[in-house]
């Protein structure tokens, strides 16, 4: 008895191909056949050997671009076009045609693997649709991840010097200080409501009472050139958010500890230190 052999969906289904090129200068770009167009040689060639793989008639090609990010204008448009699912297959001449930064890659790769898209390095071996392809993306992944909590470390690291130095490392500008040049300087006009808010507490303890008579006298937050907004009025717990900061009696935190700040960005208020000194539980 003859058995019968059905062809597999995967062996026969058209795949849409489409070919990414990339070339860091402009240099020879304007030359007859350039590395834009052998790189899309070996691609075309490829793909014509691949049962049931189709050239998408969009051409990908970006000329003077660098591979350390993905802000390219033609990269940009065919993962538009991978999203919008007429794209199956991305062919490269090699892998940092697409990206030079793993990271980048493995981003590209996850946004694939959304869209049911796979990726081809036809000068490498590097297949996205076949399990071999899959396994080596699954490393990759696992070094992208380490990268990145590499990068989440120093970064820990960095803004736990910078703080222990004294310095601003960004965020929300505190009510009473400017932001200039990366740092913090006096804004004399809030700075007047922040000493106000000190020494109405020194006089009354009570924060609720300090944020109504600021309320009163007109010494408002920040945008409240219009006091009958919501949200545009002290309040008890906006008061407690500027009384407990050790910023402006000249300390810098990080985690529970405290640092001498820049003295030059810091308002050192009188009261607030005197405040702290007194041991008040602000």
């Amino acid at each position: 008895m003859t058995r019968r052999t059905t062809p597999s969906v995967s062996a026969t289904a058209t795949k849409r191909c489409a070919i990414y090129t990339r070339k860091s200068t402009s240099t020879g770009l304007d030359s007859d056949f350039n590395s834009l167009d052998a790189q899309r040689e070996a691609c075309l060639a490829y793909i014509q050997r691949q049962p049931g793989w189709t050239l998408v008639d969009e051409r990908y090609d970006d000329g003077g671009f660098t591979g350390a990010n993905t802000d390219r204008p033609a990269f940009q448009r065919l993962l538009a076009d991978v999203d919008a699912g007429k794209v199956d297959v991305i062919v490269v001449y090699k892998v940092d045609r697409l990206s030079r930064s793993l990271l980048d890659f493995v981003k590209v790769m996850e946004r694939l693997g959304t869209a049911g898209a796979s990726f081809v390095s036809v000068t490498q071996n590097f297949s996205t649709a076949d399990a071999m392809g899959r396994l080596t993306m699954n490393l990759l992944a696992s070094f992208a991840e380490f990268e990145r909590s590499m990068i989440a470390e120093r970064t820990r690291d960095k803004i736990a010097a910078s703080r222990r130095k004294g310095k601003w490392t960004g965020g929300p500008v505190p009510f009473g200080y400017s932001a200039k040049d990366k740092k913090l300087v006096v804004n004399e006009v809030e700075a007047r409501v922040v000493r106000e808010a000190f020494a109405l507490f020194l006089q009354h303890r009570q924060m609720a009472k300090v944020a109504r008579e600021l309320n009163e006298r007109g010494l408002l937050p920040r945008g409240s050139s219009r006091p009958s907004r919501l949200g545009l009025r002290w309040t008890k717990d906006s008061i407690a958010r500027v009384l407990r900061s050790p910023l402006y009696a000249g300390l810098m935190m990080y985690g529970d500890e405290l640092h001498p700040g820049e003295t030059a960005d810091q308002l050192r208020d009188r009261t607030a230190r005197e405040a702290v000194a007194r041991g008040y539980n602000l």
